[in-house]
């Protein structure tokens, strides 16, 4: 028999988040990403945005660090095996002078919050721990990002 190849994949060590942000009227643009939906954008009315019922930047970097929190609890707790009954983050980014004299966000504050049973307690406050220590969002800013767990047993109905 002859020797085979070794076919082994080797997982990069960089991946590429490539989207296209287009202008498209006044204020606004529309981001891209192949394959998904389009998003228009623009500035929020406290930066004299003039549409207050469209996403703005500032609402997508908040959304992202919150949204990843959570995606990376529902990882987390799917290959521990955990039930839970519900998952919610609340989410403030605060923006103002930054100790450099910049203008910019200064921190987040998340605020997981998780139903499960009594017996799964432990294991859920150990999973979403976790999930804030490896959220990739949060671990690339360059500010305090404060986390408030909440481990909760569902309410009677």
């Amino acid at each position: 028999m002859g020797a085979t190849a070794n076919t082994t994949t080797v997982r990069p060590k960089e991946f590429h988040f490539p989207l296209t942000v287009t202008w498209t009227s006044d204020r606004r643009v529309t981001a891209l990403v192949e394959g998904k939906q389009a998003i228009e954008i623009t500035p929020p009315p406290v930066f004299r945005g003039s549409d207050p019922s469209t996403w703005s930047p500032e609402d997508f970097f908040v959304a992202a660090a919150a949204s990843c929190l959570a995606v990376t609890f529902t990882g987390l707790a799917a290959r521990a095996g955990l039930a839970y009954s519900s998952l919610k983050v609340d989410a403030d980014g605060v923006a103002g002078t930054r100790s450099d004299g910049r203008f910019g966000f200064t921190r987040l504050l998340l605020e997981l919050e998780v139903e499960t049973d009594a017996a799964d307690e432990a294991q859920a406050r150990t999973l979403a721990e976790k999930a804030e220590e490896t959220c990739l969002v949060s671990a690339s800013l360059d500010l305090p990002v404060e986390t408030v767990i909440e481990v909760k047993r569902p309410s009677a109905r």
